[in-house]
């Protein structure tokens, strides 16, 4: 029997957040870091990701790149395995929202929203697989949406990606939780990030989606810290395939 209080540790594994540089994805990089984790931050922006650094502490690297360069994939996975050797832990927290209403959906914005929130996710895992079924272990955890399963007005694009998510978790999972590779997503509610500015903007739209939770208010960062270190480590060991939703009870109602 592992001894409780090491079930949560992460400390010692290598960990690579995608979307380190702001919002959900700088959170879950922080966390981990500051859990003992080693952490390869990636984004698109320098110095947001040396502001992250900094914040973190702990054993960190940050790798500038953007994830929807297919291209670059195979050098991007590489890239991630040299500071601290080839992850264990995946976190898949870039992301976009267009926010464009069905009527004016674009094909530019259409494949933006899907490249970076369901494509990249996919093809970079595949790349990190085959060294996690070497050691016989690792975490991959997506980011879902409240939009996964309900319809958002302006949310056509990003309720298709985040949908595509939900079952994109599920198929991992099948296709390789036998090689101790578990696949599981969070589902966040209403968080303030760069994200979510234009909904936070509105203090009535803001307020109203706070009531429409069980908890009675929107999530602080922090709230996620516990169910990702709970995905990231031993305690999810018999856990994969699955939609956690940290909404405080959103879609409970």
């Amino acid at each position: 029997m592992v001894e409780p209080r090491n079930l949560f540790s992460v400390r010692g594994k290598v960990a690579c957040v995608t979307g380190a540089s702001s919002g959900l994805g700088r959170q879950a990089a922080t966390v981990l870091a500051k859990a003992g984790a080693r952490v390869i931050g990636v984004a698109r922006r320098p110095d947001a990701l040396a502001d992250w650094q900094a914040d973190a502490g702990g054993e960190t690297a940050a790798i500038t790149f953007d994830v929807t360069n297919r291209d670059g994939m195979r050098d991007l996975a590489d890239g991630v395995a040299k500071p601290f050797g080839s992850p264990d832990i995946l976190i898949h927290a870039a992301g976009i929202n267009t926010r464009q209403a069905a009527d004016d959906v674009t094909y530019e914005g259409w494949d933006a929203t899907l490249n970076l929130n369901l494509t990249s996710p996919f093809f970079l895992s595949q790349h990190l697989v085959p060294s996690m079924k070497d050691k016989g272990w690792g975490r991959i955890v997506n980011f879902a949406s409240l939009q996964t399963t309900r319809a958002f007005p302006g949310g056509i694009a990003y309720g298709a990606s985040k949908a595509g998510i939900g079952q994109l978790t599920r198929a991992m999972a099948e296709a390789w939780s036998p090689f101790g590779i578990t696949a599981n997503a969070i589902g966040p509610g209403f968080f303030q990030t760069e994200l979510t500015a234009a909904v936070f903007k509105d203090p009535t739209r803001a307020a109203g989606n706070a009531a429409q939770t069980c908890i009675g208010r929107n999530g602080e960062l922090d709230d996620l810290d516990g169910p990702l270190l709970f995905l990231c480590s031993d305690a999810s060991a018999y856990v994969t395939g699955q939609v956690l939703m940290v909404d405080g009870g959103f879609t409970a109602k």
